[in-house]
C-alpha cells in the first residue's frame, strides 16, 4: 500500500489467534493506508460484527479454522452483503481443494500463511486498483 495514493482501506480481521491478529495489525500499520476497524475470533462474532457494520469494511481477512465455527461460513456471509468489500483468506489450511472451495464461495484471494509475500503483494495491488477508480 502506498500512503501517497491517499487510499485508506478498512480491514476486518477474522482470526482466532491473538498473536496473529497482532502481527497482521502491525503489518497493515507498517504498510500504510490500511486500518483494522474490527476483529472477531469466532464465526458467530464475525457474523454479528458484519450485521452491525454493513458498510463499515473494505477488506475482510479470514482464517478458516476459528475457535468456534468456520471461516467458510464467514466468507459466505461477507459475500452476501450487496455493499461488501473484498474477501481474502489467510489460513494454514489453504490446500488446492480448500483454495478452490473458498474461491467458489466468493473469496477474492486465498493465501496460505506461509505465502506472506504474495499476501502483502495482493494488498499492494489492491491499493493501486482502488486508487485508479472505475
Amino acid at each position: 500500500m502506498h500512503p501517497e495514493c491517499g487510499v485508506e482501506l478498512k480491514v476486518f480481521l477474522v482470526e482466532d489467534l491473538q498473536r496473529m491478529r497482532g502481527l497482521l495489525a502491525d503489518l497493515f500499520a507498517s504498510m500504510g493506508g490500511l486500518t483494522v476497524v474490527g476483529a472477531a475470533t469466532t464465526e458467530a462474532e464475525a457474523k454479528l460484527w458484519l450485521d452491525e457494520h454493513a458498510d463499515g469494511w473494505d477488506v475482510a481477512v479470514v482464517d478458516l479454522v476459528l475457535d468456534q465455527g468456520s471461516g467458510m461460513e464467514v466468507i459466505r456471509r461477507c459475500k452476501s452483503d450487496p455493499g461488501g468489500g473484498k474477501v481474502v483468506v489467510f489460513s494454514s489450511y489453504a490446500t488446492p481443494g480448500v483454495r478452490q472451495h473458498c474461491i467458489d464461495l466468493g473469496a477474492d484471494a486465498v493465501f496460505d500463511k506461509s505465502e506472506t509475500h504474495g499476501f502483502i503483494s495482493w494488498f499492494n495491488d489492491l491499493g493501486t486498483q482502488e486508487n485508479s477508480g472505475p
